[in-house]
């Protein structure tokens, strides 16, 4: 089959190159515009348009999938699907309707859980055991369309949301090659999706802020849940500081907040049990050991984490 295949950051490169490795073609690949990365907060192409550029594939980059130009573009590849992950823009109908076979998303939830932009975040947020990935019929509803296939992933206790994601981007690519390769022998089956839904929208900044209050296995799924994106925060004198993964502990009594440097470790205080810091990373700085942080800052009695 001839596909436009739709994706943007580091996670959708998995299925692209397994898609060029298919016995499909891959016609072009469509993907957001040029935006500021980096330091130097220069326009930078997406990763997918980068891989797409070295394997020689036009790049499709509207600002909104929509409008007769890019339609038309769309049209003049004359794709039998699209296949998408993570492309970051909501596809309207007319655009839906250009494919034969019509537009499979892979999504890293078993749906309909997790609808929505951070179903790996929040299931780790959330103290999941298990997620999985899953290929749908896109449709205009958020992530509402029957499903081809899913696979089950367990949630490890110390997974951050980029583990899970990776592993998931692999496994996923399979599931959306299989799938492709049903949908062309015409054994491809979509169900309608059962049970109840739960919503996964991005994770703001504010939201990524530690509150030393609630327990210590919250805060670790927080600070997992944001790792290693948006990044987990907190502030110690005023200034914000961001943490890599901890560890809850039965430990010494902290109140929520409350910073215990011992010899190789350093611990504090939440709403109920202790946390051991893994890494921290004040503004401007590059992160590095707890311990390390803690001999250079050398925290005070009664200091705290805010």
């Amino acid at each position: 089959m001839r596909l436009v295949v739709a994706g943007t950051p580091d996670v959708a490169l998995a299925s692209l190159d397994a898609l060029l490795a298919s016995r499909h073609e891959v016609v072009a690949v469509l993907t957001r515009p040029d935006a500021a990365a980096g330091r130097g907060r220069k326009q930078a192409a997406s990763p997918v348009a980068q891989r797409a550029r070295e394997v020689g594939l036009p790049v499709l980059q509207p600002a909104r999938p929509r409008g007769e130009e890019f339609l038309a573009e769309l049209r003049s590849y004359a794709p039998d699907a699209c296949p998408v992950v993570a492309y970051g823009a909501l596809v309207p109908a007319e655009a839906l309707a250009v494919p034969r076979l019509g537009w499979l998303n892979l999504h890293f939830s078993l749906l309909p859980a997790w609808r929505g932009a951070a179903p790996v975040q929040r299931a780790v947020m959330a103290g999941d055991d298990v997620t999985g990935a899953c290929v749908f019929q896109l449709e205009e509803g958020l992530d509402t369309g029957p499903v081809h296939a899913s696979l089950r992933e367990p949630v490890g206790a110390r997974d951050t949301a980029g583990d899970l994601l990776g592993r998931l981007a692999v496994s996923g690519a399979r599931l959306l090659v299989d799938v492709l390769d049903a949908l062309e022998d015409g054994t491809a089956v979509a169900r309608p999706q059962e049970g109840e839904a739960t919503l996964a929208p991005k994770i703001d900044v504010e939201e990524a802020q530690v509150d030393w209050t609630a327990s210590a296995a919250h805060v670790d799924r927080l600070v997992r849940g944001c790792t290693p994106d948006p990044g987990a925060w907190t502030t110690f004198r005023g200034e914000r500081v961001k943490l890599g993964p901890v560890v809850p502990l039965e430990g010494p009594d902290l109140a929520p907040g409350g910073v215990l440097v011992e010899r190789k470790r350093v611990l504090v205080g939440t709403g109920a049990g202790v946390v051991a810091l893994g890494t921290v990373q004040a503004a401007g700085k590059k992160a590095m050991g707890a311990s390390d942080w803690a001999r250079g800052t050398r925290p005070g009695p009664g200091e705290e984490f805010a």
